[in-house]
């Protein structure tokens, strides 16, 4: 019996690496400031092996390392890069370091996608831009709860304490379970063999639920037919990237144009509504106008800081994560309104409301690929193809799976 290799990642953190790859490609990021891609790469123990499954988060908190320790996570995809300038030691006195060195220890990978999600189509600009145009349709989604990636065929195989979905009430449980006892037959003999036969340890995470934002809906807007309806603009990259084929529409910050202008206040409602935001935002205007009389023709789009992307930006509304104060102020003096949402609220529902649904598409894909190359990989170089290929078991959703997104961080 061979020991673990030390050169490679788990096969399913090399699956979620090469899907987020695919749906967001490193060189779309801004490299000239930004540390993408894999950024800890933890050695795979077969023996001693973590769950198939991916955290998402904004950002890598010692709350967070601790969540993905506990559920026993093998990858964790935080869009802040927690290596953000170079590292001249890993030390545990240093708190992010500690996270790092802890995270390695259980064999937990680390891979931050950040600018190169900014700048993909169908990413977080053109997110945020749909939150103001008004395409999307409502609020993003801030509870999270666990969701098993979706089986090709088989339904998975739940124990007792999981069958209960989310919606199914205790009682009606039960009350079913009485109803069906009349029509119920025996088992089979091949039925009663699979049950006795020894279970794998649990390795099932808790499931936390966060509360879902609230936000201030005026009365005004629900007479309108402005909330439930997308406003037609034109829609273009600020700063496009255009060295990547089949991303041709890729590039940093969004720049939305109105066919009609559009009244300040509903523009900040569809943001509050969007985002999810439970407590506002700051908003910043000319000293001799007022807020109910501005009309908006344009918007210049920027997620996280807006500094960089949107300084020379002509438009009448800056919304972005956040700006300086002399740059909010420089904005005012020229006429325009800026929109800052405390930097990471412009990025949190992204997560739940798009990232979350693409990854476990695509991931299915990716985890077929390579379940067959590492098969391939194993039988030809190690003697470890019993635990290798417990470690590959998770084809048809027998075992639990999941895309989790805290939004706490």
């Amino acid at each position: 019996m061979g020991t673990y290799t030390t050169d490679k990642a788990s096969p399913f953190t090399r699956a979620v690496i090469s899907a987020m790859r695919k749906l967001y490609p490193e060189e779309l990021a801004d490299k000239s400031f930004d540390n993408t891609g894999l950024l800890l790469e933890a050695p795979f123990d077969p023996i001693r092996r973590q769950m198939n499954s991916v955290l998402l988060t904004i950002d890598l908190t010692k709350a967070v390392a601790d969540e993905a320790i506990e559920r026993k996570d093998c990858v964790v995809v935080a869009y802040h890069p927690i290596i953000f300038r170079g590292l001249k030691s890993l030390t545990l006195a240093e708190s992010q370091q500690q996270s790092l060195l802890r995270l390695a220890l259980e064999g937990i990978s680390v891979y931050s996608p950040h600018t190169a999600v900014d700048a993909a189509p169908g990413g977080l600009g053109d997110w945020l831009a749909d939150i103001v145009t008004g395409t999307l349709p409502g609020p993003p989604e801030a509870e999270t709860h666990t969701a098993a990636i979706p089986e090709e065929e088989e339904e998975p195989a739940l124990d007792d304490s999981e069958k209960n979905t989310p919606h199914e009430h205790p009682e009606d449980k039960d009350q079913a379970q009485k109803n069906s006892e009349s029509t119920q037959t025996p088992r089979t003999q091949t039925q009663q063999t699979a049950k006795e036969l020894p279970k794998r340890p649990s390795m099932h995470p808790r499931q936390s639920t966060y509360s879902k934002p609230t936000y201030p809906k005026s009365a005004e807007l629900e007479k309108t037919d402005l909330a439930p309806s997308a406003l037609a603009h034109s829609r273009s990259v600020i700063h496009p990237v255009t060295n990547l084929e089949g991303f041709e529409k890729a590039g940093m910050g969004r720049l939305v144009k109105f066919h009609q202008p559009q009244p300040l206040t509903h523009l900040i409602e569809r943001i509050a509504e969007g985002v999810g935001s439970p407590k506002g935002f700051p908003v910043a205007i000319p000293q001799t106008q007022q807020v109910e009389d501005i009309m908006i023709r344009s918007v210049g789009i920027c997620a996280g800081s807006g500094h960089e992307v949107l300084k020379n930006v002509d438009a009448d509304l800056l919304f972005t994560g956040e700006l300086s104060h002399h740059d909010a102020l420089a904005a005012t003096e020229k006429g325009k309104c800026v929109v800052t949402l405390f930097h990471s609220n412009t990025e949190r529902g992204f997560l739940g409301s798009v990232l979350k649904g693409k990854l476990t598409k695509v991931l299915k894909e990716e985890w077929k690929k390579v379940r067959e190359e590492v098969r391939g990989e194993v039988d030809e170089e190690w003697d470890l193809a019993e635990d290798w290929h417990d470690a590959l078991k998770d084809e048809d959703g027998t075992y639990f799976r999941s895309i989790y997104s805290p939004m706490r961080t």
